[in-house]
């Protein structure tokens, strides 16, 4: 590898200003992976990492493992690496850490860069293999590298400081909206505690009970309350009970109460009216119990 884009040279760039700074130049390669190194330039750097992760492609491929294939996109603010089939953003990397690109010589198919990691702060060492293109996106980048200088030049750094403040202050507003959410989420849980703790019954207490019923699933009749007329479904109320009159009641069984002092005589044989004749003078001449007489009647003085 013996190519590594300089700014000092005044190249005949591939592509219109335009195309990088409001756009970007797709390309689609294999992504053989990305390593750490240990510097954050130099070719020979570039190398160990080459022959690092092309040995363990290799060990991948006879696995049965492909190499997957991705888009670049370059632009002025970096290069992003994105799924071919989901366009997923697997990689972003921002130009201003991208520190050493090159493409090798001997083989046209390979080319390389080496980037920041913004949070790990290690220098990765990306390597892609493309169809005989590996020098025109070496030079792509180049170009991006060299408007993004140029447009930095103009603004006076005002541009990047101002990127700087952005990025602190989103990262300020994400921390101030975990810690509210924190919060949010202990107040939460202390309201559930809470109303568990208010279903829960004192100790000791004894627990209403449901009024019994019995085995029909039914409330026990009380004779002492009353019975409260339960309305019709049209909205009137049911009709009041019907009571027979008191000389056509009937008994229990449907008949007629028998009273053996107010039958007629010819409701009964001579024999037996005979003897009720004897038995109602009997109640009316008195009882004898005991010694004692008892008079039925009040003209009689015998007590």
């Amino acid at each position: 590898m013996n190519r590594a884009f300089n700014r000092k040279k005044d190249k005949s760039w591939m592509h219109t200003p335009e195309a990088l700074a409001k756009h970007y130049i797709p390309y689609n390669v294999k992504f053989l992976g990305n390593t750490e190194v240990e510097a954050p330039k130099g070719t020979e750097v570039v190398k160990d990492a080459v022959r690092k992760l092309k040995f363990q492609r290799h060990i991948k491929k006879s696995e049965g493992q492909k190499t997957p294939k991705v888009e670049l996109q370059i632009s002025i603010y970096g290069v992003k690496v994105l799924d071919l089939k989901t366009k997923e953003v697997l990689h972003n990397c921002q130009l201003h850490r991208i520190s050493f690109c090159a493409d090798d010589k001997t083989d046209k198919r390979i080319f390389t860069f080496i980037c920041k990691d913004s949070e790990s702060n290690k220098h990765l060492c990306y390597v892609f293999d493309s169809e005989k293109c590996a020098e025109e996106i070496t030079l792509t980048i180049g170009q991006a590298f060299d408007l993004a200088y140029k447009k930095f030049l103009e603004s006076g750094g005002k541009d990047v400081e101002t990127r700087k403040q952005i990025g602190t202050l989103q990262k300020r507003q994400i921390q101030e909206l975990e810690s509210e959410n924190c919060e949010l989420k202990k107040q939460l849980q202390d309201l559930e505690e809470q109303l568990m703790i208010a279903h829960v019954p004192p100790a000791g207490s004894i627990p209403m009970k449901p009024d019994s019923t019995d085995v029909f699933d039914m409330v026990p009749f009380s004779a002492v309350t009353p019975l409260v007329p339960v309305p019709a479904s049209n909205g009137c109320p049911p009709p009041p009970p019907t009571t027979l009159p008191p000389d056509i009641r009937k008994d229990l069984f449907g008949a007629e109460p028998f009273d053996p002092f107010t039958c007629g005589a010819a409701d009964f044989p001579p024999d037996i009216q005979s003897k009720l004749d004897e038995m109602q003078e009997g109640f009316k001449m008195g009882l004898t119990l005991e010694g004692t007489v008892f008079s039925l009647d009040p003209l009689d003085s015998r007590c």
